[in-house]
């Protein structure tokens, strides 16, 4: 690891917006997150739409692939959007990115054939990987170490309530208005949602001799650096596991409650909501939870370990789930299960992309860990509907993946996130709101 310095070489500058606009802009990024994150549920309900396989003569398997393909780009494109926002500032690289997002989702609506389909959906990916490293930098930037967590806990409420709203959404919108109608909308929402954010907030990029000294502190932030840290090991592990039950979530349970479990499409998709609902309230009150812990002197690292570790091993009830021999039983612990891990989410994301971590490298720190988050979503995709193909479309198999990585990820927290191994870094020569 690179040792830091022992004095900074220019005493850190940090102009933060008032305290009124910076929770405003906070609850704008949860929107932000929340549009983008709405697709994941909604292509889930378009997969189990019959006229939409139809269309694109989809089986099981390439069903798997439209899911997945998402994510291989926007993992790709993580590290890149990160060590963009690092030396360019937030505002202008989110919105310009998130421009494309825009178009390409609406493009979705307008294709014919599975190869477009598939490569839409790798540009839909692509642009969405600006969202996670641009809000966690600027949250860094602007929030306390005892407001940390109850800042990611209410932009975590974005991601979550974004797949609750698709999966609520979508099928009306599919119902009545048809599938493209549904990534129509989706584009336009963005855009609504692009022209807010670019009247809002105030322009953050450096200016040329600003720029020049935070080139030079920043390049200190390799990614050979940052990946000497077992601490960022760790968080990839977690991202992963954590990512692996979410994405599953949304991408396969409303086939899990509509082809296996004989609801209707409507009805699948409203207790897909309930799940998100129920995690997103979950994760921004334990993530305030935590924060009076550690107001009144508890050990951040300990206090936020604690609560992930406790999240990981309460969602391993999702297993009760798919053994319940009734539908109602079955919807209680698919939805307990769910939002037990909010435990997990705030401070996950608080301990490994904030308290662990220096300010100059939070974006290409977030960047590689939505790597791994982004290879969740990808095997998720694409494991389960290979499981699905093999089994006759049963879901026990894929539950039980489901239950082996949240363990796995419990065990990590435990063991690889301790403040001695996190990644050390030069103190920065500024700091850039």
């Amino acid at each position: 690891m690179i040792e830091a310095a022992n004095q900074p070489i220019e005493a850190e500058v940090s102009a933060k917006p008032p305290i009124v606009a910076r929770w405003a802009i906070l609850f704008l990024l949860a929107v932000g997150v929340m549009i983008a994150f709405s697709d994941r549920a909604s292509i889930g309900s378009a997969l189990a739409h019959h006229p939409f396989v139809e269309h694109f003569k989809l089986t099981s398997v390439d069903r798997g692939w439209v899911n997945s393909v998402f994510f291989w780009s926007y993992g790709l494109m993580q590290m890149g959007t990160g060590w963009l926002v690092d030396r360019y500032g937030v505002k202008w690289p989110y919105a310009i990115i998130f421009l494309v997002w825009c178009l390409a989702m609406a493009a979705v609506g307008m294709v014919g054939s599975l190869a477009a389909l598939l490569a839409m959906r790798l540009l839909v990916g692509a642009a969405e990987a600006v969202v996670m490293p641009a809000s966690y930098r600027w949250i860094r930037h602007n929030f306390s170490e005892n407001q940390s967590g109850t800042a990611v806990g209410i932009f975590t409420m974005g991601n979550k309530f974004g797949p609750a709203i698709g999966a609520l959404a979508a099928p009306w919108l599919i119902t009545n208005y048809g599938w493209q109608a549904m990534f129509f909308a989706t584009g336009a929402v963005g855009l609504v949602w692009v022209a807010l954010w670019v009247l809002s907030v105030r322009s953050d990029l450096p200016n040329a001799v600003d720029r020049a000294a935070l080139h030079k502190s920043a390049s200190a932030v390799t990614l050979g650096s940052v990946l000497r840290s077992p601490v960022v090991w760790g968080a990839m592990i977690i991202n992963f596991c954590y990512g692996y039950f979410t994405f599953f979530c949304m991408q396969w349970m409303p086939d899990y409650l509509h082809n296996q479990r004989g609801m209707s499409l409507k009805s699948s998709g409203l207790y897909t909501f309930f799940s998100f609902t129920g995690i997103a309230l979950v994760a921004v009150s334990a993530g305030w939870v935590a924060d009076r812990m550690i107001a009144r002197g508890g050990d951040p690292v300990k206090v936020r370990k604690g609560f992930v570790i406790a999240g990981f091993l309460g969602a391993c009830t999702v297993l009760l789930g798919v053994h319940a021999e009734s539908l109602s039983m079955a919807l209680f612990w698919n939805i307990f299960s769910l939002s037990f891990l909010g435990l997990t989410t705030a401070n996950s994301l608080a301990l490994c992309r904030l308290t662990l971590i220096p300010k100059q490298a939070v974006g290409l720190v977030t960047g590689v860990q939505q790597v791994a988050t982004s290879l969740a979503g990808g095997v998720a995709g694409a494991l389960t509907g290979w499981l699905l193909q093999i089994s006759g479309n049963n879901y026990d198999v894929p539950m039980l993946v489901i239950f082996v990585f949240l363990l796995i990820g419990a065990g990590s927290t435990l063991v690889l996130l301790r403040r001695e191994w996190a990644p050390k870094m030069p103190e920065p020569l500024i700091v850039e709101n």
